[in-house]
């Protein structure tokens, strides 16, 4: 039970997934003893340091500058705006702050460097660093790990097949790469996925293939149900059954043993009760504060009361890996290379994703009339 199998087939997956729940859930919260205290989960704070505008169809999120959606953009924050932030969720018992940014890709600049001074500045607060930016180099990864991240988040989002019908402006195999970029240096992966966007069960094994053959594995994965936003054109897809997202904790403990399992959005429809069984089934991780970027979470004191009835701690940080060592500016190895890379843009056309796009459009017309 304690070996990391990277040869994990989609069939073997879905038989997994598709067990009865009673045995389903008896051998993931084994796997999850085995591995990991069954009383501690870590509670992060993620933070969208730049808001909106962003140039892709991903056709879930509300940040896509081509659909008509209700989300006010921001510039990027300032290093202390995010001190604040920082130590706001500190006290109320969040180990991790992840900061995100509505961009394709990093880019080597000004606004980079000012995401590289936030990364040294939660660093020296003693509390794990996670960012989110897109697309990254190999060098610039190697610059945010000199910084002192901890996690670098980029999802797949789904299986290599399904995730052709919900984006069409970057490919899989970047997503991958990305991936492989962080892994060349001490920053750990963050990689999951969304459930919930219209994937079948054979999608969500795939997805999980995906991970579970990467070596190492990555971290920690976060499980999303799709939070169907209007404008977007996911935003008439039904909402994921407590069940489903059960199912898919389970099958992601079993598969990926020693990683951090993140119940991450979805959990405003959620009842405790619901929240309980995902915990027992292998979650060990969540994220406070009222939002995820930019979609509703549960406050975080209601998230306290959770963990006082269930006998659940926060995790402290730096529980799975040391901290690592911020490397001021002056001194870094590693400087700007202005680099240019050409990540891939399929731009094949996906239907509902056409249609929302021309629905913001014509809003941006009547506007103007």
């Amino acid at each position: 039970m304690s070996n990391i199998r990277h040869n994990w087939t989609k069939e073997e997956i879905i038989a997994i997934y598709n067990k009865p729940m009673m045995e389903l859930l008896y051998e993931a919260a084994t796997v999850h003893r085995v591995h990991h205290d069954p009383n501690t989960v870590q509670v992060s704070t993620l933070l969208s340091i730049k808001t909106g505008g962003c140039p892709e169809d991903c056709g879930y999120c509300p940040q896509a500058a081509r659909y008509h959606t209700d989300i006010e953009g921001n510039d990027l924050m300032s290093v202390s705006q995010v001190k604040a932030q920082a130590l706001r969720a500190k006290s109320s018992g969040s180990s991790r702050v992840c900061m995100g940014a509505a961009w394709r890709n990093v880019k080597d600049g000004p606004e980079f460097d000012q995401v590289l001074e936030m990364v040294r500045t939660i660093n020296k607060l003693d509390m794990e660093v996670c960012c989110t930016l897109g697309m990254v180099t190999e060098n610039q990864a190697q610059r945010l790990a000199e910084a002192g991240l901890y996690a670098y988040n980029h999802n797949l989002d789904s299986s290599e097949e399904y995730y052709k019908e919900v984006i069409s402006t970057r490919g899989y195999e970047d997503r991958l790469e990305t991936i492989d970029n962080v892994r060349k240096t001490n920053v750990t992966v963050c990689s999951g996925g969304i459930i919930g966007m219209g994937e079948s069960v054979e999608d969500r094994a795939g997805m999980l293939v995906a991970l579970a053959t990467l070596n190492p594995q990555p971290e920690s994965v976060p499980i999303n149900a799709l939070v169907a936003v209007d404008g977007t054109p996911l935003e008439n897809e039904k909402p994921v059954e407590i069940w489903e997202m059960i199912r898919m904790v389970a099958t992601t403990r079993i598969v990926m043993p020693e990683t951090q399992v993140r119940l991450s959005a979805g959990r405003t429809s959620m009842s405790r009760e619901g929240q309980a069984m995902c915990f027992f089934a292998g979650a060990n991780s969540i994220f406070a504060g009222d939002k995820l970027l930019t979609t509703p979470n549960p406050d975080v004191n209601e998230d306290m009361k959770m963990f006082k009835m269930l006998g659940l701690n926060p995790q402290k940080p730096f529980t799975k890996k040391v901290q690592p060592q911020t490397v001021e500016a002056e001194d870094s190895q590693y400087q700007a290379l202005g680099e240019k890379p050409k990540w891939s843009r399929p731009d094949h056309k996906i239907e509902r994703n056409e249609e929302a796009k021309e629905k913001k459009k014509a809003a941006v017309l009547e506007k103007k009339q």
